[in-house]
């Protein structure tokens, strides 16, 4: 019989087996880039505009959907011959079929190799009770019904090439930490990315990036607290009692935030281009560290830990 000592080692054995069988998949690429086409949304700035710019100098046949001239102007100026733009405003179904059309056209017969739905807005974000429908809506059309619109209207030429579809979602699709649309809509896409795992049968592969906090226009301060003082300024009298000025000011603060977007457009472009590509993507120290272990906890362990770092309105209990 094998001693605690043997079976140990046998356990050791494996799992380090297992870690470098799935270090070796994980690092194998896919071949032939320059012929592949990869379409973006939401290039203007951020994560969609730096991973344009990386796909295009790795050879991709990069397609970059822009909801302003502006912005496709500003990439066009900083990329190759290659690149090509093309104005898209997720929230509108003209807009994403002229987008497909124009797509179509562009890759023929070879298919889209990669959809990344990049587009996105953070605000209106703040406590739920300053919230009306029209925020949420707002948040919902563009992070969660903008996916799910554009994923399905591009899911056949996805599928000719038996390519990649890669969703933008978060840590907070994962943790609920503030009222406004935010946290459902990327719950929402983590649940429809999970659900489109049905395709895989098709040689379809779906991936999840979950960013911590990153700096970019949508974490800036001064866009978040322009809008929260609009949402202030709506509140009924008995409403900003409740909270008090105090509250206003303290949650008007910059969350600590990483500038390096190359962590979450590595994990981007790794989506694109491994032959294995992983699920889910978490990049940033405080989703590996802080939201992703949170997510797991008890939602009462979670309460008490937002409590404590949230500040609280002048008549809590």
């Amino acid at each position: 019989m094998l001693g605690k000592e043997h079976v140990t080692y046998a356990i050791g054995a494996c799992v380090l087996l297992w870690i470098f069988v799935w270090l070796y998949q994980d690092s194998l690429k896919i071949d032939r880039i320059c012929e592949k086409y990869v379409f973006v949304t939401g290039c203007d700035s951020g994560f969609g505009h730096l991973l344009c710019r990386k796909l295009d100098k790795h050879g991709f046949r990069v397609l970059a959907g822009c909801l302003t001239e502006t912005g496709a102007d500003d990439l066009k100026r900083v990329t190759g011959p290659y690149l090509k733009t093309c104005i898209l405003d997720v929230t509108s179904t003209a807009s994403i079929q002229k987008a497909l059309e124009w797509t179509q056209e562009e890759v023929g017969d070879k298919g889209l190799w990669g959809i990344v739905n990049n587009a996105g807005r953070s605000l209106p974000m703040g406590p739920s009770e300053w919230m009306r429908i029209e925020d949420f809506q707002s948040t919902l059309r563009t992070n969660l019904i903008g996916v799910i619109e554009t994923t399905m209207n591009f899911l056949p030429i996805v599928k000719k090439a038996r390519g990649r579809i890669v969703n933008i979602a978060s840590v907070l699709g994962r943790v609920g930490v503030n009222g406004g649309g935010y946290c459902i809509s990327k719950s929402g896409v983590e649940s429809f990315s999970d659900c489109l795992r049905d395709i895989q049968c098709f040689g379809i592969k779906v991936c999840i990036i979950e960013p911590g906090f990153f700096k970019t226009q949508m974490t800036s301060l001064q866009p978040l607290e322009k809008e929260l003082h609009r949402l202030w300024q709506q509140l009924t009298p008995e409403v900003k009692d409740s909270y008090g000025e105090k509250y206003l000011e303290k949650v008007i603060m910059n969350a600590i935030c990483d500038s390096d977007l190359s962590r979450v457009t590595n994990c981007m472009e790794h989506a694109l281009t491994a032959a294995h590509p992983r699920t889910r993507y978490s990049p940033g120290w405080d989703a590996k560290l802080l939201w992703i272990p949170l997510s797991y906890m008890p939602s009462c362990v979670v309460d008490v830990g937002l409590r404590l770092v949230m500040p609280r309105p002048a008549k809590s209990i």
